[in-house]
């Protein structure tokens, strides 16, 4: 098997020459990168990964820590960080924080990023306690997705933004009884999403003199799963939302399966939107509103990138996408037939189900 060394006696150069021409740093000529990448050639050398790193300093990995992998948002997040680092030639070190139950998650550790990574993206994580130092002490950049935390660059959609346009267009449709599905347990402290978009909710409904009962108020683990078989008892009862605003579209899809096993129909007897407009969004004809997932991926790798080489990144750099609302076939007006009296703000009375003539 060649070595280094080989390649650098067949280049005429030194060993650290053939180490930056193949990395591509560094001052080396065109032709002498070119003599080395042909000695390279003849000789079937391939550089090893733990030299490189030795010889660099780096592990040209880049820890992207998560609290749940198998979620869409968080697998297509990494996604889009990793086509942006394979074009430099860096790798995805996946740290998964995801514990046994939804309310709790692992610990990040000194030792799963020590002499690993480069640099660390974080999704959706708020740090908790002793965590902020151990990344601080490590010395190495952090990069967030999803959320802001101060110090650290991100890049995110405003979730209250979003959320309000979701609000927004059931009530534009007419709607007044509007439900609410996404609430998670208090015991779920980290996780900032579920929170800041159950806040621009209310506030959504505040300003348009509305309000949702908390028995319109759907409580789950933001799993589809999870969603319908809460979504089941809500609209079991007769006196139900006309329309649900979801937190997200997975949590959506629960409920879309709640209305089919219970024979309601979409949207005549209820309306549903999401957020995100996850993959499988269009073949639910799912109104929902938009996020470019994958492009925030590659825009945190990019990012992380532009660090790595030296460019700076403000601390407080704070990168917003837009989202767009996208209609289709889950939310429409009200249906024909007579309605109970809308919920208004300030009362939280079971309204009484007009009876029919």
């Amino acid at each position: 098997m060649s070595t280094i060394s080989d390649v650098a006696k067949a280049a005429g150069v030194s060993v650290a020459t053939v180490s930056r021409a193949l990395r591509g740093v560094g001052r080396v000529s065109p032709g002498t990168r070119e003599r080395v990448l042909e000695a390279a050639t003849e000789l079937h050398y391939v550089a090893s990964p733990a030299a490189t790193s030795l010889v660099s300093g780096r592990s040209r990995g880049i820890a992207v820590v998560v609290p749940y992998f198998n979620r869409w948002f968080f697998a297509t997040v990494v996604s889009g960080i990793e086509k942006a680092l394979r074009e430099d030639g860096h790798h995805v070190l996946l740290i998964d924080l995801e514990g046994h139950t939804f309310d709790t998650r692992l610990r990040l550790t000194q030792n799963m990023l020590w002499k690993r990574a480069d640099g660390v993206i974080m999704l959706n994580i708020p740090p908790a306690v002793g965590e902020r130092a151990i990344l601080d002490r490590l010395g190495i950049p952090v990069i967030t997705v999803g959320n802001r935390q101060v110090g650290w660059p991100s890049v995110r959609i405003d979730d209250a933004q979003a959320m309000a346009l979701a609000t927004r267009h059931v009530i534009g449709l007419g709607h007044t009884r509007i439900g609410y599905a996404g609430m998670v347990p208090s015991s779920v402290t980290h996780l900032q999403t579920p929170l800041d978009r159950r806040d621009a909710f209310d506030r959504t409904l505040a300003e348009h003199n509305l309000s949702c009962p908390p028995r319109w108020v759907l409580e789950c683990d933001w799993t589809a799963h999870d969603a319908a078989e809460h979504a089941l008892t809500m609209l079991a009862d007769d006196d139900r939302p006309t329309a649900i605003v979801a937190a997200s579209d997975e949590i959506a899809f629960g409920v879309l399966s709640a209305a089919r096993r219970l024979g309601l129909e979409v949207p005549r007897e209820l309306s549903v939107i999401g957020i995100d407009d996850h993959v499988h969004a269009e073949i639910f004809d799912l109104t929902t509103v938009r996020q470019d997932v994958e492009q925030q991926g590659r825009r945190a790798g990019r990012l992380m990138l532009d660090t790595l080489r030296g460019h700076e990144v403000p601390h407080d750099h704070d990168e917003l996408h837009g989202v767009e609302l996208v209609v289709r076939g889950s939310t429409a007006a009200p249906g024909a037939s007579r309605l109970p009296p809308p919920v208004r703000a300030g009362s939280h009375q079971r309204a009484q189900v007009p009876q029919q003539a």
